[in-house]
């Protein structure tokens, strides 16, 4: 298939949600800076801190999205066992360190989930998903091609490796059951767009949901929040989800404005990070969550639409992108929102935070460059 002109809409709606995020972060950055200054007791962080950093992190995600447009996705597949490999490495490096209680192993509430040192961090997960995308792509595509997709040895035994791996370390080690229920999400759009036969993907999410209770059952954190949502949980454990709803609730229908968000002073836990759809609806009110679900919609619809047109290496890719974005925001919203158990997970290129936006916009464009090679011809 002949390359021609990309969808140009993806790029655009991806702009436009890190433009949004980034004026969320300058309103309430200021904020979020005197409220953990106050909290250390020194002056540790400026009022444009937390701006400058989101503002090179669009920067540097901005050149992530470009490359990925440029790169050739034959290129990437020729490696993807390779960088398949570097992301485990690392992943089971940041095991390592955490073990050995090592400063390079930064660890907050209970997890530990980035390598960092002097000012610099680096979230393995966010490289991993990438990788499983690109892997995973790969893998079945040929093995597709070879009449081997049901073969053990040839697929099921690589692809049930690389993904208990993968889960292993970030829902085990590093105690994230959020991205892990992203991982799960790539693992299962990639696995329903191989083709494979339909009880093999229904066994797939039955075991996969399996582990996911198992792992709820025997963490003690993840209990307390089920009981929350069940509403047996005490005061302490339901703080986060009270002020998310109080401050949606308070937004109205337009919000209280740019800059005048309460929450944000200190009341909401991750006012910046993972709660920032809550601030956004104090600040933006209904009327603006409902326009950032609907680009979100769109943005994902856009993928949705062009995965039949492609071959199966590229529609493969765009689903594991498709299902990754999908996950981060429903699970997202749906925590802010008390319709499921409180689980920490960033709102995709919205949330502040340099490696989960760069890797999201790598991989969105990844589905841009994809885009170009849609063939409109019924099979």
């Amino acid at each position: 298939m002949r390359k021609h002109k990309a969808d140009y809409f993806i790029g655009l709606v991806t702009l436009t949600l890190m433009a949004v995020g980034l004026v969320v972060i300058f309103a309430i950055g200021p904020q979020r800076a005197n409220f953990l200054n106050s909290a250390l007791g020194v002056e540790k962080y400026s009022d444009n801190y937390f701006f400058i950093h989101q503002l090179i992190s669009v920067g540097l995600s901005i050149i992530a999205f470009f490359i990925a447009t440029k790169l050739p996705v034959k290129f990437l597949h020729k490696y993807a066992k390779w960088i398949m490999l570097v992301a485990l490495i690392l992943n089971a490096a940041l095991a390592g360190l955490a073990l050995m209680k090592s400063s390079l192993a930064i660890c907050q509430l209970g997890g530990c989930r980035w390598i960092g040192t002097a000012g610099f961090s680096f979230q393995p997960a966010e490289f991993l998903k990438v990788a499983l995308v690109i892997y995973l792509a790969d893998l079945m595509a040929r093995r597709k091609e070879e009449g081997e997709l049901e073969s053990f040895w040839g697929f099921w035994w690589p692809y049930i490796l690389v993904s208990g791996l993968s889960l292993f370390f970030v829902v085990i080690f590093q105690k994230d059951l959020g991205t892990g229920l992203t991982i799960v999400a790539i693992i299962l759009a990639t696995l329903f767009m191989s083709g494979v036969r339909l009880r093999y993907f229904v066994a797939a999410v039955g075991i996969l949901g399996f582990l996911g209770v198992m792992s709820i059952v025997i963490s003690p954190h993840r209990m307390e929040r089920l009981s929350t949502f069940k509403g047996g949980g005490d005061s302490d454990s339901s703080y986060h989800i009270d002020n998310a709803l109080l401050a949606i609730g308070t937004g109205g229908l337009f919000g209280v404005g740019v800059g005048n968000s309460v929450q944000a002073t200190g009341y909401l836990p991750e006012s910046i990070n993972d709660s920032v759809f809550a601030v956004m609806g104090e600040t933006f009110g209904f009327f603006g969550l409902c326009l950032l679900i609907l680009a979100f919609t769109f943005l994902l619809m856009r993928l949705l639409k062009m995965i039949p047109f492609l071959d199966a290496e590229k529609g493969i890719m765009v689903a594991g992108v498709f299902g990754w974005v999908m996950a981060q925001v429903v699970v997202n919203v749906a925590a802010m929102t008390g319709l499921i158990p409180l689980t920490g997970i960033t709102l995709p290129l919205l949330s502040y935070g340099g490696t989960s936006m760069m890797f999201v916009a790598f991989a969105l464009g990844l589905a841009s460059q994809c885009s170009s090679y849609t063939e409109r011809i019924v099979r």
